[in-house]
């Protein structure tokens, strides 16, 4: 084995050889792997090796559909046979909400090139003749699915990456990973030591173990899994071609032909975790004990859709653990605190089918700084450490197993580990009604079933729906009193950051867009920038003292936003001397915004603090009390109303809280919740990242340019705006308003121009106040001036949608300054 590496990956499944393979496609050839046993000897080798591209979101078909490109290539490629079965997939509609989600998907499909369509069951019939029809609606036939044997396209992988210089070492355990004095890191193995700039941990259900080797813990835990496959099925040879991958979503069973038998695997409702204290030492190429009983009631119930399994003995059980999150989705790219270290694992039960695209990314990210599909979905940093402790992290990812095959309705929370984060006022909220929803771990209310501060007789819900929510009008009322009177809403869950420093200037003025040597007390909005110019972080930061400045940012993108710092800090970068001290300060403040036309009122009799349009500007923010409470005042509102953002200590925040109640009772105060927040930012058109914006995505593409100071030297992203700016912007985020639909368009439903697909949506939301359904989308220039007539397709269906001039509600912004 060789002592230096510039990438090392630990792991020889799926992922990690096509990460290895993607390395040399992008020219690193100094790579190499570490294999603690055989190639593929965790979960690849009993994977049933589905290659589906059935998914809610536009960015994971990208990654799954290049997956089954990839594979249909490889052979002719390395000369290695991958076994590629692309018999199609049919995927059974038993109840209206599955058609009405599989036509969304439908609509979505077209957008990446991918040929789904809504089938009858008679049509299925002709191509699965197993199936029983009864309670049938209609079954989505997706034609490039299929599948392959996980072994071998594995093996395919790892020779292309041989053939252009990579390292795979067999049998060799990884013991310890320490830092070197040089920054780099020192891998220990059983077969001696090798030294690497950068590790990949791609150690599937041991991922968990291998990220505690460098002090960090990752949300993973292995569950089990089982398939069954059977005895020949004579019928099968009469078939003139092979039945397509099936599945029954309502049983919770896929099958497809196996040999000259049938494969059936089910993600039953009440799935076990396994070795949630730590897999043991000596676990590689084996297979747990069966559990013949807990599959029972699903073998039953999956003979009554395909009569035949019940005609025929099963040959062979086999279950396996896989790894999954809290989410069920994988995590992939940097891992925050732990510098030049990535992830790729938590693949659940699809890495054959997330293999080849995830691969492929991390190592985009690895070699040009950011991949080229928006990651958000896998990207590690969409937790927090709440989500690898072991009680929340089991009852996340056990509902995320018993879920995957139930419908995506919009909108949807789910319910296992929670409550887990709370503010001091989580009790007085449910009290008044609130439903909450949960972002980053913590519970923020969604919306109030009441106004009044009395209890009700039972907890308000949520109802699961593609249509009009028992939500809507609750909302409604919630938005006409944040923009006619006043309203309160608990922003505790918000990210917040401490820079601190000689250097903390300089280090920030490098990192963000716009001018940060302001007067104290000047609130600044902002962007960091990847140096593609793409939009790493959307967030606001305050200069609060000469050498002190907070930065604040959204529930979901704490620890993203975070690690972006941390991973810039001087000293992990070049060109910074002086001293720079960055905290994480979420959890010491708790936040309650007033907003409104009267907010000034309310405020004004609890606080001594002159608090004038005079004495207290927009975009400003001062220490003042409430009360007797000490309390961090932002003049500053995302609603697009005269209001405040108060950071409170947090054992202050029920006193406060309760102040402004009682001080605004006479102004009809009412709580609002998040859901009323997004309708009234759709309406002011105010971009929320990781929907409207991401890190492939530039200010100037999304609108943002005002926050932009190009003449400002040396911040991240500089050149590539510069760049784009003299080439001309090719694409804007515009505002559409849509009409005629019942429906509320959410993200990734396709735009048309002509027939054509142009774009799609963004985020989607109805504005309670202007009383229109609206819709952000990136558009071509040619189509971006107003009056532009274009259409939106929702579950198969075109509606009318034209481009307006952003904002809809208060386009001079007078009733912020006011």
């Amino acid at each position: 084995m060789k002592s230096h590496a510039r990438v090392v990956v630990i792991g020889g499944g799926i992922a990690g050889c096509s990460v290895l393979y993607h390395l040399t496609k992008l020219g690193w050839s100094d790579v190499a792997l570490l294999e603690r046993n055989e190639l593929t000897s965790g979960s690849t080798w009993h994977s049933v090796g589905n290659t589906p591209m059935f998914t809610a979101s536009l960015n994971t078909l990208r990654v799954l559909k290049y997956s089954n490109e990839l594979y249909a290539s490889l052979e002719a490629e390395t000369g290695q046979n991958v076994g590629y079965h692309q018999v199609g997939s049919l995927r059974l509609a038993t109840t209206r909400d599955y058609l009405k989600w599989y036509e969304k998907i439908q609509d979505m499909a077209a957008l990446a090139g991918v040929r789904n369509e809504i089938i009858s069951v008679e049509q299925a019939r002709e191509l699965n003749p197993f199936i029983n029809p009864e309670g049938v609606l209609a079954v989505a036939h997706l034609h490039g699915d299929g599948y392959l044997d996980p072994a071998s396209v594995t093996f395919a992988l790892a020779k292309g990456a041989r053939q252009r210089g990579a390292e795979i070492y067999r049998g060799t355990r990884v013991e310890k990973i320490s830092r070197t004095a040089s920054g780099e890191w020192e891998i220990t193995t059983n077969n001696g030591n090798i030294t690497a700039e950068i590790v990949v941990n791609a150690g599937g259900q041991w991922a968990r173990e291998i990220g505690q080797l460098v002090g960090v813990e990752l949300p993973l835990v292995p569950m089990e899994h089982q398939y069954v496959i059977t005895e020949a099925i004579p019928e099968l040879k009469t078939l003139s071609r092979e039945i397509p991958v099936t599945r029954d979503p309502e049983r919770v069973f896929y099958m497809r032909q196996e040999g000259d038998g049938l494969l059936f695997g089910f993600f039953e409702n009440n799935p076990i975790p396994w070795s949630v204290n730590g897999i043991p030492r000596d676990f590689g190429q084996q297979l747990l004990p069966n559990r013949v009983q807990h599959l029972e009631p699903d073998l039953m119930r999956a003979v009554e859709r395909i009569p035949i399994l019940g005609q025929t003995g099963i040959k062979k059980i086999v279950n396996g653990p896989d790894a999954y999150t809290p989410d069920g989705a994988p995590i992939v790219g940097r891992v925050p605190g732990a510098r030049n270290f990535f992830v790729i694992a938590g693949f659940s039960l699809f890495g054959i089918a997330n293999g080849g695209g995830t691969g492929r990314a991390c190592a985009e990210w690895i070699v040009h700084g950011a991949p080229e599909i928006d990651m958000w979905e896998y990207d590690v940093r969409r937790f927090g450490e709440y989500a690898s402790r072991k009680t929340y992290l089991v009852a996340k990812a056990t509902e995320a197993y018993a879920m995957d095959y139930a419908v995506h309705y919009p909108y949807h929370e789910r319910d296992a580990g929670r409550p887990l984060k709370t503010s001091a006022i989580h009790d007085l909220l449910t009290a008044q009604g609130a439903v909450f929803v949960a972002r980053h771990g913590w519970e923020r209310p969604a919306w109030f079933a009441s106004s009044k501060r009395t209890p009700l007789r039972s907890p308000p819900r949520d109802e699961q729906t593609f249509s009009r929510p028992n939500w809507f009008e609750h909302v409604g009322a919630e938005c006409r009193a944040v923009r006619e009177r006043v309203a309160i809403l608990d922003q505790t869950s918000f990210g917040k950051f401490e820079v601190s420093g000689e250097g903390a200037l300089e280090w920030l003025n490098h990192l963000c867009a716009n001018e940060l040597d302001v007067p104290i007390g000047k609130i600044v909005v902002t962007q960091m920038l990847n140096a593609r110019g793409g939009i790493e972080c959307d967030v606001t930061v305050t200069r609060v003292a000469e050498n002190i400045f907070w930065v604040i940012t959204a529930a979901w993108t704490t620890t993203h936003d975070y690690g972006w710092m941390e991973s810039q800090l001087p000293e992990n970068v070049t060109g910074f001397r002086k001293p720079v001290t960055f905290s994480n300060i979420t959890d010491d403040y708790a936040v309650l915004s007033l907003m409104g036309p009267r907010a000034r009122e309310v405020l004004a009799r609890v606080t001594d603090a002159e608090i004038s349009n005079d004495a207290f500007r927009f975009m400003t923010a001062r220490d003042i009390f409430v009360g007797s409470a000490p309390v961090r005042a932002y003049r500053v509102s995302y609603v697009g109303e005269l209001g405040w953002e108060l950071y409170i200590p947090p054992a202050y925040q029920r006193y406060v809280y309760n102040l402004l109640m009682d001080a605004g009772r006479e102004f009809g105060i009412v709580n609002f919740g998040y859901r009323a927040l997004d309708s009234m930012r759709m309406e002011k058109g105010y971009r929320f990242w990781g929907l409207d914006m991401n890190a492939l995505t530039t200010p100037l593409e999304a609108g943002l340019g005002q926050f932009v100071k190009l003449n400002k030297e040396n911040f991240i992203g500089r050149d590539a705006l510069l760049k784009q700016k003299e080439q001309t912007v090719a694409r804007t985020l515009q505002c559409l308003v849509v009409e005629n639909t019942d429906s509320i368009p959410h993200g990734w439903e396709p735009i048309y121009h002509d027939n054509n697909p142009v774009s799609y949506v963004c985020s989607g939301e109805y504005g309670h106040c202007v009383e229109k359904t609206i819709v952000l989308a990136y558009l071509p220039q040619e189509l971006s001036a107003p009056d532009t007539k274009l259409s939106i397709q929702l579950f198969g269906e075109k509606f009318p949608a034209t481009v307006v001039r952003a904002p809809l509600y208060d386009a001079m912004n007078a009733r912020l300054k006011v």
